[in-house]
């Protein structure tokens, strides 16, 4: 919406208040102070149960019966190699060596880290694969654990983007654009569904890291963009208190902050009939989620009480805070919580020198937890109604990046590349789409970034063209104005 033109509306809606008595005013305050009023008389039955049915939410969502009721997204920030990993490839033990031809890379734009190289040797994997589980995946020897759970997840191995280098390429799968200030997919989550436990955030953020190189991670990955700022992802740090000034100063009470928020809250109200900025809004909102958080976030991120049998099924890193494993039982907790949408991030994924190395290193990173994830989920009963998803931005290239194979590395590959997905009505067991000899180009069934944020929404019952919001002209989407297609052969 034109500034101008919100402006004058925030002044026509002043107007009528200032006409009412501030009446309505009043009731929205009162709302954000106590939830529980949404239901009384206050609001009338009509717009207190649509309220309270959408936690916030918009009316109308979810469009259709959900599949899922929340998902955890286990991002590998960097980009891992599909080639060492799940796009197993015989035909590189021949290949390897060998010039990559013209005709494969077609004119593809590389990286400026690779258009100095005078040749593109193929490298082959440095891990054996074998085959695993009813289905007979081929999995790497990277992934133990995770090939332990390939008959309940489906592996997509034509996944696509146009993106080259990284801060696009994690802005365009994270936001739906490759430049930045857009929305984060979880941002739309919770603006579109709301939170499904009004003391938690709709939308969650953990970070990890390995040893890898280390990628930025900028705030606005899980950023509101233009949406409202409360919708914007809440970070919980690895070590110490989870979120900073949750817990109350020494010598104030519950009663003494809920006095203080009182009187902040009314302050803020008055300053927002003068001004009109939404933000002021936004602000009221977040003071009272951190006062409701107050109570039931503490409990939640301390995982000291999971009984042993748990940290033995996530390994040995789970009982470190901070690690990826230790995140994936808070993400357990959290979704058991009733938390909308929860994103691990795990740095270290840019391998382009030392891959050997570096790759299995960040696969023992993740890979017990990330299968133990889904096993805990499915002993729980949760992984009908549970979408997880893992992958990165990109994949890796089948040449060579350095001068030896043993210590070299592999560049940036946007054309193909490989993400899995599990629960939520998800196949278990299959593989979608495939990938020529070389690891290099698609031959069948491709999906693009777009595919899967429209597929992710839809299991949550969300018709991706349907969840806009109008900003600068035009009705924004997650998934842009570009086609994108939810891919239905993932489904049951």
């Amino acid at each position: 919406m034109n500034p101008i033109q919100q402006h004058d509306l925030q002044l026509n809606r002043r107007n009528l208040l200032l006409r009412t008595g501030y009446g309505a005013g009043a009731a929205a305050l009162s709302t954000l102070i106590n939830p529980a009023l949404i239901n009384s008389s206050l609001l009338g039955n009509e717009i207190g149960n649509s309220v309270s049915a959408n936690n916030g939410g918009l009316p109308g969502l979810p469009h259709f019966a959900p599949k899922a009721k929340r998902v955890i997204y286990l991002f590998m920030s960097g980009g891992p190699s599909h080639i060492d990993t799940w796009d197993y490839k015989p035909a590189l033990e021949k290949l390897h060596g060998q010039e990559l031809p013209d005709s494969v890379r077609d004119g593809q734009r590389i990286t400026g880290m690779t258009s100095g190289q005078k040749s593109f040797p193929v490298v082959k994997s440095h891990f054996d694969f074998s085959q695993h589980g009813e289905c007979g995946r081929w999995v790497s020897s990277l992934l133990p654990h995770t090939a332990g759970v390939v008959d309940d997840i489906a592996v997509i191995k034509s996944m696509n983007t146009e993106a080259v280098n990284h801060d696009p390429a994690i802005t365009f799968i994270n936001t739906g654009t490759q430049q930045p200030g857009n929305p984060s997919m979880g941002a739309w989550l919770s603006y579109g569904l709301g939170s499904a436990n009004q003391n938690m955030p709709a939308y969650i953020v953990m970070v990890s890291r390995g040893d890898g190189n280390l990628q930025a991670l900028y705030s606005r990955l899980w950023g509101s963009g233009f949406l409202p700022a409360e919708h914007q992802g809440v970070k919980l740090r690895g070590s110490g208190d989870p979120i900073l000034y949750l817990a109350n100063p020494t010598g104030i009470t519950r009663a003494d902050r809920r006095q203080t928020l009182d009187a902040l809250a009314k302050l803020n109200a008055a300053q927002h009939d003068q001004f009109g900025d939404p933000e002021i809004q936004a602000r009221i909102s977040q003071y009272e989620m951190a006062f409701r958080m107050q109570a039931e976030a503490p409990e939640l991120c301390d995982t000291s009480g999971e009984p042993e049998h748990i940290y033995e099924l996530y390994g040995k890193d789970s009982r470190t805070p901070g690690t990826f494993a230790a995140n994936c039982i808070r993400a357990r907790r959290l979704a058991e919580s009733g938390v909308r949408f929860i994103q691990l991030f795990h740095r270290g994924w840019d391998q382009h020198g030392n891959l050997k190395k570096a790759i299995a290193g960040q696969c023992q990173d993740v890979d017990q937890a990330s299968a133990a994830l889904v096993k805990d989920l499915k002993q729980r009963g949760m992984l009908d109604d549970t979408l997880v998803v893992w992958g990165g931005e990109f994949g890796r290239t089948v040449y060579q990046q350095g001068t030896k194979p043993e210590v070299g590395g592999r560049d940036h590959h946007g054309r193909c590349f490989t993400t899995w997905m599990a629960g939520a009505g998800i196949k278990g067991g299959i593989e979608y789409g495939s990938t020529d000899e070389h690891c290099y180009n698609i031959l069948e069934n491709p999906v693009h970034i777009r595919d899967l944020n429209a597929t992710i929404l839809n299991r949550l019952g969300i018709d991706h063209q349907r969840l806009t919001f109008n900003y600068q002209g035009l009705d924004q989407k997650l998934t842009g104005v570009e086609h994108a297609h939810v891919v239905q052969d993932l489904f049951v």
